[in-house]
């Protein structure tokens, strides 16, 4: 029953999350709420880890979690489940859109679309940040006072997107180097 109802929520998951890995965020952010198989901490040690694998991240938070919720059977099913609306959907849209291409409905279709995914990644990334910032406080919607803030994530987290984004030596770098370095940042200073 278990592997039916990973396949099942996973297959929701694929077919509604436009927008790539990070859009199936806030549906996992759901699928943790009325499951249980996974808190909203444990979902963002999830998504480091789909982050710091080959390949795409929302499959790998598909095999992730069916793997922590029934082994490697549930991560085959939630894999596939993942991946089947996707490839159903490209297959079907590719053979008709050739013949839509200049329709003004479809590009509209598709500017609204691309919106949609800005916002449920961005909502997405709040969630993900709350929890990196403020530790692993789950729930509600009031944000603590500023003495709870982790500063060494945030310090972290500034340094990297000055790395990665304003730094020309660095911002030129593989992005696994940054993972990995911050890794070790994490168990050196952060681990207990």
């Amino acid at each position: 029953m278990i592997y039916l109802l990973l396949f099942w929520e996973y297959l929701k998951i694929g077919l509604f999350s436009v927008g790539g890995g990070m859009a199936t965020l806030p549906f996992l952010y759901d699928l943790s709420d009325k499951s249980g198989w996974f808190t909203h901490s444990q979902l963002a040690d999830m998504l480091a880890v789909s982050e710091s694998t080959p390949g795409p991240i929302g499959i790998n938070m598909a095999t992730y979690v069916g793997y922590t919720v029934g082994g490697i059977p549930g991560s085959i099913v939630a894999t596939l489940g993942m991946v089947l609306p996707g490839l159903v959907l490209v297959m079907i849209i590719i053979s008709i859109l050739s013949k839509f291409r200049d329709n003004p409905y479809v590009n509209g279709a598709f500017y609204g679309l691309r919106a949609a995914s800005v916002g449920l990644i961005a909502a997405a990334g709040i969630l993900v940040a709350k929890i990196a910032f403020l530790g692993n406080q789950e729930g509600g919607l009031n944000i603590p006072a500023l003495g709870a803030l982790d500063i060494r994530a945030v310090i972290l987290a500034a340094l990297l997107l000055v790395l990665t984004r304003w730094v020309p030596i660095t911002k030129k770098l593989h992005p696994a180097i940054f993972i990995a370095i911050s890794a070790v940042i994490g168990i050196v200073f952060f681990g207990e």
